[in-house]
């Protein structure tokens, strides 16, 4: 997950020559150009180091717009051969690819006074707010499908492949996923997933007998089965991509360039009270940036997709039979517990009434097999919820507790 040090050296070559120096203008003399190749290779820096993509995937390099490349798609095979026998001979299999970049395009609103910085200072402050606009907006399209100019991503491309698995994320689930692209020969060398998952990651366990067997999540690390995982904030919580991502590739053929305005009335901006941002009338500035990214998967079958469990509430059936001491009662539970979730209960006069997420975490926890002391006549709701305490499933009955002798 290292910055591709050797692009960010063939972009210093690609910058014109400086006519002057960024230390001795201002913005308002230079308002629009290429930026200073010093803060296009930082900002680059830190856009390769927030890309989730560009972390995970291979770096082509580009001199223009579109590059028709090849990529290795199988090797060349081995054979046993008996003494005196001729050798076969077969050929690595190549694939023919072309990659097209596309503009991407950011704009930061900023207060006028930033216009007397000197350029040096003005970008050093900015860089940080272009580059995570940048990879935010990259990472969305090119994993998301979100607002995406590319014609695939990492949700297509999982989705065109039939490789799609509901039910949240679970043990069995997660080695369903790397089963999906092992089957194909392919090796899952990594997960996006997104910070929001780690209660529920922590929690997938293979048990037997009570006893947990193996974890798969290694929070230290934070690796699935093994793999590293790049968390997505944009992500959904209970979705997770894998993939082999030798089957991604990504380029940036250009530096960026910038422009400044102090005049438009920005669409996409608002104040607070809804109305569009005016940098005339509100005295603001605002700084344009562009540069051009491509993107590209070459083989669907290489990604897979977890999604979220169902967004309506289970159903627990649950039953209640005398249990072993005076006023307690036995609960039990038709339905298998999901892995990673417990259980939480209420008595009361009535069923209480649960919906899917809700937050239990007050209730009263249950092990799934002590009996509880509630009376005879009084209505029990079991939960079963998730590692957040969140609601997924739910039941009620009522009681019936063992008499006093």
């Amino acid at each position: 997950m290292n910055v591709n040090r050797k692009y960010v050296a063939k972009m210093g070559l690609q910058q014109f020559g400086q006519t002057f120096n960024p230390d001795n203008v201002t913005m308002y003399e230079y308002k629009d150009g290429t930026i200073p190749e010093k803060y296009n290779e930082l900002i680059l820096k830190d856009v390769m180091n927030g890309s989730r993509i560009m972390q995970l995937a291979k770096y082509e390099e580009m001199d223009g717009k579109e590059k028709d490349f090849e990529y290795f798609a199988k090797g060349p095979g081995a054979y046993w051969v008996g003494e005196g026998e001729k050798i076969r001979t077969s050929k690595a299999q190549w694939m023919h690819a072309k990659m097209v970049a596309k503009k991407l395009a950011v704009i930061v609103p900023c207060s006028r006074e930033f216009l007397n910085y000197k350029m040096s200072d003005f970008f050093e402050k900015m860089k940080t707010k272009i580059a995570e606009a940048f990879y935010k907006k990259f990472d969305e399209a090119a994993i998301l499908n979100i607002e995406n100019p590319f014609p695939q991503s990492v949700d297509e491309a999982a989705i065109a492949a039939g490789n799609l698995i509901s039910g949240g994320i679970t043990y069995d689930n997660i080695l369903a996923m790397e089963d999906a692209l092992t089957d194909e020969d392919y090796d899952a060398n990594a997960f996006i997933s997104t910070k929001r998952n780690r209660s529920t990651l922590r929690n997938v366990h293979k048990i037997e007998n009570g006893v947990v067997i193996e974890s798969l999540y290694d929070r230290g690390a934070n690796t699935i089965d093994g793999q590293p995982v790049a968390d997505l904030k944009g992500l959904k919580k209970g979705n997770l991509y894998a993939g082999d991502f030798d089957y991604m590739y990504y380029g940036i053929p250009f530096g960026m360039s910038y422009k400044i305005d102090e005049s438009a009335q920005l669409s996409t901006l608002t104040n607070e009270d809804g109305t569009p941002v005016n940098l005339f009338e509100q005295e603001l500035a605002a700084l344009r940036v562009t540069m051009d990214v491509a993107f590209m998967i070459v083989k669907d079958e290489a990604f897979v997709k977890l999604e979220a469990g169902a967004s309506q509430l289970g159903t627990l059936t649950v039953a209640s039979a005398a249990g072993t001491a005076t006023g307690d009662t036995k609960i039990t539970i038709t339905e298998p517990k999901g892995g990673g979730n417990s259980y939480k209960y209420k008595v009361s006069d009535e069923a209480v009434p649960v919906t899917y997420g809700q937050s239990v975490r007050n209730w009263t926890a249950w092990d799934g097999a002590s009996d509880i002391t509630a009376a005879t006549g009084m209505i029990i709701t079991v939960v079963e919820c998730d590692a957040e305490y969140h609601a997924v499933k739910a039941g009620s009955k009522a009681v019936t507790a063992k008499a006093s002798e």
